[in-house]
């Protein structure tokens, strides 16, 4: 069962920060729900009628709403605002607003907010304690900067896709959007380090987020392999790179994943499960000759993997402390007991009226956990709260902007 969210308990070490959100999509919300989480205030900017792109991203819907279940994923905990930026009364109340806001972040196209007076060069000379979080497909700088990033885009050209799929099959992309929530997770650490920063000095800074650079810079150790052979790598599909056996094997009933992880754990396999005589044969002696001969190792293993079940293949591997798993569907994956354990599956009461499910952040913090104050906004929902709760505006003034189609 999903954990029951009822107290809206502001508990995260953010509490007492201020994000203004100029993004949508995925990478610039998938930073700011992040910062939610973690406590801050996160005041949403919405275009009038139409919100954030991703409103319109189904189906699926999420039950009960009419809601899409892409936004509701990530823009928990943030106040929608609908503010028409374009007008210069809309420029003005984002002026207005960042009068007590610590953070901006945004995801426009490179240059595209300067037109609006909103850019960081200029905001800075006014905010100099800003911390202004920009992301894009290619950063700042660079013969690509003014190209629009999209997830798919960046990583054909970020290297994953050359290294995803099956030898000798078609380049592949991962199945979510990995380099958006890279992007938005790498600009999280910056707005984090800044904060540092800003602490020690007083000064806010830009921080510069293209999806390209964090693609590549979490291309791990096959970007290092690369680095250290100039050899471009093959693709394996489920086989590692430098290591076996490190893949998916067939079992008599399905698949599983086998990660053998040294050569300890290759001889306690060997030995528990009748292969004693592979340990005499130098091509499997060692991880270096394993990975040589890696087609020998998997031809060579695969029958014994398909005389057991997965399930005994589990519990057996287990025992001798073995890593190994099933490869599990999204079903397998939200009613497994280890995920509902960790609590990683939340439901939450929505501005519809509905509860919705979602997934929890992962990050366990002992004395000031993430909090889940609420969950995604209707489009404009906070327009009230924030501009009289926080500009002072009366609520005719409200209605005069709502009238004239600025919010």
């Amino acid at each position: 069962m999903p954990d029951t969210v009822t107290a809206p308990e502001n508990t995260g070490p953010l509490k007492g920060l201020r994000v203004l959100d100029l993004t949508r999509v995925l990478a610039g919300p998938t930073c700011t729900q992040m910062l939610g989480d973690l406590g801050a205030e996160v005041i949403k900017i919405e275009r009038p009628e139409a919100g954030d792109d991703t409103r319109g991203f189904a189906p699926p819907f999420v039950p009960n709403t009419r809601e899409s279940a892409y936004f509701v994923g990530v823009n928990r905990n943030k106040k929608s605002v609908t503010v028409d930026i374009a007008s210069a009364q809309g420029q003005a109340l984002i002026l207005k607003l960042l009068e007590s806001c610590d953070i901006l972040a945004e995801n426009f196209k490179v240059g595209a907010l300067a037109k609006y007076g909103l850019g960081y060069e200029q905001l800075s000379k006014k905010f100099p304690r800003l911390i202004y979080c920009s992301i894009t497909g290619f950063g700042q700088t660079g013969p690509y900067a003014p190209r629009p990033g999209y997830d798919a885009l960046i990583q054909a050209m970020g290297g994953i896709m050359s290294l995803t799929g099956e030898p000798g099959g078609s380049p592949q992309k991962a199945g979510v959007p990995v380099a958006d929530l890279f992007a938005g997770l790498y600009g999280c650490i910056g707005i984090l380090s800044a904060l540092n920063h800003r602490h020690a000095t007083g000064q806010g800074q830009h921080i510069d987020i293209g999806m390209l650079d964090t693609h590549v810079a979490w291309l791990a150790n096959q970007g290092s392999n690369f680095l250290s052979t100039g050899e471009n790598p093959p693709r394996l599909g489920n086989q590692h790179p430098n290591i076996a056996p490190y893949q998916e094997f067939p079992s008599k009933d399905g698949y599983l994943i086998l990660a053998v992880g040294n050569d300890p754990t290759f001889e306690r396999f060997c030995k528990n499960f009748g292969q004693e005589h592979l340990l005499a044969d130098e091509r499997f002696a060692t991880n270096p000759k394993r990975v040589e001969n890696r087609q020998l190792v998997t031809d060579t293993l695969t029958p014994l993997m398909k005389s057991k079940t997965t399930a005994e293949w589990i519990k057996e591997l287990e025992a001798l402390k073995i890593a190994c798993g099933p490869i599990n569907t999204l079903k397998d994956v939200f009613s497994d007991p280890h995920v509902i354990a960790r609590n990683m599956v939340l439901e939450m009461d929505h501005a519809s009226g509905a509860r919705v499910k979602v997934t929890a952040n992962p990050v366990k913090l002992s004395a000031t956990p993430p909090s889940y104050r609420s969950a995604a906004p209707v489009l404009g929902q906070h327009n009230a709260e924030v501009l009289q709760g926080i500009l002072g505006m009366s609520e005719a003034e409200v209605a005069a902007l709502k009238d004239k189609g600025i919010i």
